[in-house]
């Protein structure tokens, strides 16, 4: 009989190689075949809830990296609370209106005006349908579980219906109003655009100072004075009505040398003035005037037929210019309001593609805003009017989709009033929890700050907005008439909007005092798409009846605070009066390994669809977990490379402990807890510590502290000390000997509740493990429960001391290098070590309990006082000298001992060993052993 077939090799048919991108698809399909996301469901009703309220992308194009990253912490976070103890179902959803499906069809050569509302809202069904199915397929793979039947999309005629209400109960609060005011609109989307669709670059414009005579100075300033007016958008000269001024500010007039000319300048700004006009320091301060003694003067417009107002305002600062502001009411916010104080008419000469409109004068008309910058220079230097025109660098809004700049235009608009609710919004975020805290502060800045919400979007992609007008104008907003529509859109979607006349929409023989001839017409603007996902907690939480509202948690891209998150908070107020959420988890972007932002056109992005197919989603998974999601994080192939190494060492790990407990049967050969070897006790009580932290871990939404204390628990505890010493004993030893089972028992702990424990993380593997897992209750892993943290009494003085022996253990690993690299010996087996010890460490020593020689893996330990160290080397501490070991080596356990053949049957054997032999495997006693 060979020698090998005396020791207990471990045996698994679990592979090496998890085949990944092949094996975790036939996986995922056997999970939505057999309905495993349903069957948990089951298992989880009448438990307390959990509400992961899913924020929905956008349906456009494949998933990238973001999505996945926050799809997959979703996942996490609803697998983990199903598995302890809450009912935590999880309802995926889509945007799906909007601009960019228009934008995609128009790109495939359709035209929008050509096909009508109708026809053109049914090819943007059709096509939102095809990306929803695409990025259905996206999220499957990654191995989302949740309830795919059955997504909520904003374009279902159900979702339709309750945005519709939810915007009726704010018409009734009087939250909803149409008002001309400057709002932010894109030209290259030919729509008004809410702040959360802005995005803020750098660009290079040109800084214009130009003069406007004085025609009334009441008597302070004389008609050869001149106000040098500063502005940054030449083409809004054109519809120039105003200059203001700081009342605050003290004012000079100022001639330069030579010029017969006066100008009025702020005093703050006159050095800097003079410099750029070139006017240096050869200038006379003829008077100073009080900028609230300037206020209603007027000037004359350089090159128009009109007159200009000076007026007040505190908006004025001394950063930069003159002092003296260009003001266009049309075109800006603070010119606006500005304007309504002082009764400023709104001159609109841009329209909705930004080109210049006849009321613009003939020079400018039919031209491109921005090309109207040069003709606007160009008349003013005709008309003697220029000063100053220089390039400066500044920040400026842009089209978050289209990627154009955008210009503020005063039009007439639906908007959602905030300041009436603002105060209650903000109080409501005193129940709200935010990871991280600054989340809080960022939200709030925001609410405070916003001004009220631009609603209506002229575009046909969308929720209408269930408005009425009757024969003079009047805006029919009643609560019975808007039910009435979202009524009719539940039955037939909202292209019954578009499909039907108003009369058709309006309830059977309605009237309106301000239609005495029965007829209406109907808005045909759409809602902004934010106020479409904005909705979601009362057309999805508050409607299903699995789900429930508030919910428990959010989790989206830190952008969400100026989008969903905002909107979403909005209306719920407004409506419930209380915040949607009761957490929110915001996360950072996604960056290129160089840590830059990713882009399709440099070519830096990292595809979820292409890692799946090379390496597997469950590398993806691992990833997200490694890195700090509450700031920006890096990824690329590299480091997803880097992450596959790590899924090896844990996957090769729990295939080791499959194979050494593959002959343990829990109900046959556990070893009860007090029962254990002292140093399997300790290592139980520190994995129950681990199974605790962990789920502290993930209780508290820390994935990456739960990925470090795995791989710290794989690598440190793992394979540096328990796996490292528990061959010797698991091969050794008697097959059903107490020191082999009864670390099995704590192996096989190890393996089941590990393999829960990261089941959140790496489901598929999870799963596989649990295949290879017969003694343990269920089909499926996820179909069971998180590992409890046992009550194992105070285990502290235990774990005490055996960290104590850590030092030790660490002390006679150093001696032993010492002694490898002087050539003593080669491996830890072929020492025979002396521990010179203290008092205090003999001690330590005698409470462990064990033969610690096992432990050290050396063939030989002696221990003695440390009087008699002599000249023993020192080592953190201890005194230990080392030998080769003497004796001689078995071939079974590849140790040194001085008993070899003890028992004449077998030779090469140690006294330990022969028994075990003889009374495990009578066969070689009887053929005897050969190696």
């Amino acid at each position: 009989m060979k020698i090998k077939e005396t020791l207990n090799l471990g045996k698994t048919k679990f592979p090496m190689r998890g085949n990944l991108p092949q094996k975790e698809a036939e996986r995922e399909n056997n999970w939505f075949e057999n309905k495993v996301y349903e069957k948990r469901q089951q298992l989880n009703e009448g438990k307390p809830s959990f509400m992961l309220h899913d924020g929905p992308p956008y349906a456009n194009g494949n998933i990238h990296i973001g999505h996945a990253m926050n799809k997959i912490s979703k996942d996490i976070i609803v697998r983990y609370k199903s598995m302890s103890g809450y009912y935590a179902p999880f309802v995926p959803g889509w945007d799906t209106h909007g601009l960019p499906i228009e934008q995609q069809l128009t790109k495939a050569g359709k035209d929008r005006k050509a096909a009508g509302p109708v026809k053109w809202r049914k090819m943007a069904a059709e096509f939102a349908d095809k990306q929803v199915k695409t990025q259905m397929a996206d999220f499957k793979r990654l191995g989302i579980s949740a309830d795919w039947d059955h997504p909520y999309l904003t374009k279902q005629p159900q979702y339709e219906a309750e945005q519709l209400r939810v915007f009726g109960k704010m018409a009734k609060r009087g939250l909803i109003y149409r008002g001309k005011k400057p709002v932010f609109w894109s030209w290259s989307s030919e729509s008004a655009m809410a702040m959360a669709e802005i995005e803020y670059h750098d660009v290079t414009s040109t800084s214009v100072s130009f003069a406007e005579r004085v025609k009334d100075g009441k008597d302070i300033l004389d008609n050869d004075t001149y106000f040098i007016v500063w502005t940054t958008t030449p083409w809004t000269i054109p519809a120039s009505e105003a200059i203001a001024v700081n009342p605050s500010f003290k004012y000079d007039v100022v001639q330069p040398a030579g010029s017969e000319r006066k100008f009025v300048v702020a005093d703050a700004l006159l050095g800097s003035a003079a410099q750029a006009y070139g006017w240096g320091d050869d200038y006379e301060v003829v008077k100073t005037v009080q900028g609230s003694d300037l206020d209603r003067m007027t000037a004359q417009h350089p090159y128009m037929d009109r007159e200009i107002l000076v007026i007040n305002g505190d908006h004025v600062t001394a950063d930069a210019g003159t002092g003296l502001v260009h003001t266009a009411p049309g075109f800006g916010e603070d010119d606006f309001a500005i304007g309504q104080k002082y009764d400023l008419p709104i001159i609109m000469n841009v329209d909705d593609r930004g080109y210049m409109t006849e009321e613009a004068g003939p020079d400018f008309e039919g031209v491109f805003y921005d090309d109207a910058n040069a003709i606007s220079l160009k008349k003013l230097e005709e008309n003697d009017a220029l000063i100053k025109a220089e390039d400066i660098t500044h920040s400026y809004p842009f089209d978050w989709r289209t990627k154009k700049p955008v210009i503020f235009r005063a039009v007439p608009q639906w908007f959602a009033s905030i300041e009436p609710i603002r105060q209650e919004i903000l109080d409501s975020l005193d129940g709200v929890n935010f990871q991280p805290e600054w989340g809080h502060k960022r939200l709030a800045n925001m609410i405070r700050d916003r001004g009220d919400w631009v609603i209506s979007r002229q575009r046909v992609w969308g929720v209408p907005l269930p408005i009425f007008y009757a024969e003079d104008g009047t805006a029919i907003l009643e609560q019975s008439i808007i039910d009435h529509v979202a009524d009719l859109v539940a039955q037939n979607g909202s292209d019954v909007w578009f499909e039907r006349e108003a009369k058709e929409l309006l309830p059977e023989g309605y009237t309106n005092e301000h239609s005495p001839n029965g007829e209406f017409t109907k808005e045909t603007d759409i809602m902004d798409v934010w106020f479409d996902s904005g909705s979601s907690h009362t057309a999805v939480m508050a409607q299903r009846p699995e789900l429930s509202f508030p919910e428990d948690l959010v989790l989206e891209g830190s952008d969400q605070y100026r989008g969903w998150f905002n909107s979403s908070l909005i209306t719920s107020v407004a409506i419930h009066d209380k915040a949607p959420y009761r957490r929110v988890i915001s996360q950072g972007f996604t960056l290129d390994g160089n840590g830059d932002k990713m882009s399709k056109s440099i070519g830096n992005t990292v595809s979820p669809n292409d890692i799946t197919k090379k390496m597997g989603a469950e590398i993806i998974r691992l990833w997200v977990t490694s890195v700090d999601t509450s700031g920006d994080v890096r990824v690329s192939e590299d480091i997803l490379s880097k992450t596959s190494e790590v899924y090896r060492k844990i996957r090769n790990t729990m295939r080791y402990l499959l194979s050494n407990t593959s002959d343990y049967n829990p109900m046959e050969n556990a070893v009860p807890y007090r029962d254990l070897t002292p140093v399997d006790q300790y290592f139980f009580a520190h994995f129950n510590e681990l199974v605790r932290d962990m789920r502290r871990a993930y209780d508290e939404y820390d994935f990456q502290q739960v990925y470090k204390l795995l791989i710290n628990f794989i690598n440190v505890d793992l394979s540096a000390f328990y796996l490292d010493f528990a061959k010797d004993i698991l091969y050794v030893e008697a097959p059903n000997g107490h020191a082999r089972r009864s670390l099995q028992t704590v192996l096989y702990r190890i393996l089941v509740d590990l393999d829960k424990l990261i089941l959140p993380i790496l489901p598929h593997t999870a799963e596989e493990i649990f295949d290879y897992l017969p003694y343990e209750a269920g089909d499926y892993a996820f179909l069971t429960e998180m590992p409890a943290v046992e009550d194992l009494g105070n285990v502290t003085p235990l774990i005490t001391r055996w960290t104590d022996f850590m030092s030790l253990r660490d002390a006679v690993n150093k001696a032993l290098e010492v002694a490898r690299d002087e050539k003593l010996i080669g491996k830890p087996s072929e020492a025979a070590v002396t521990l010179y010890l203290t008092d205090d460490q003999q001690m330590l020593v005698d409470s462990l309990g064990q033969d610690i020689r096992v432990i050290l893996m050396v063939s030989q330990l002696t221990l003695a006082n440390v009087a008699d160290a002599g000249d023993a080397p020192e080592y953190d501490g201890y005194h230990i000298k080392v030998e080769h070991a003497a004796g001689e080596v078995s071939p079974r356990d590849r140790m040194y001992h001085l008993d070899l053949g003890t028992d004449p049957t077998f030779p090469m054997l140690s006294a330990h060993e022969a028994e075990i032999v003889r009374a495990n495997y009578p066969e070689a006693v009887v053929e005897g052993l050969e190696d």
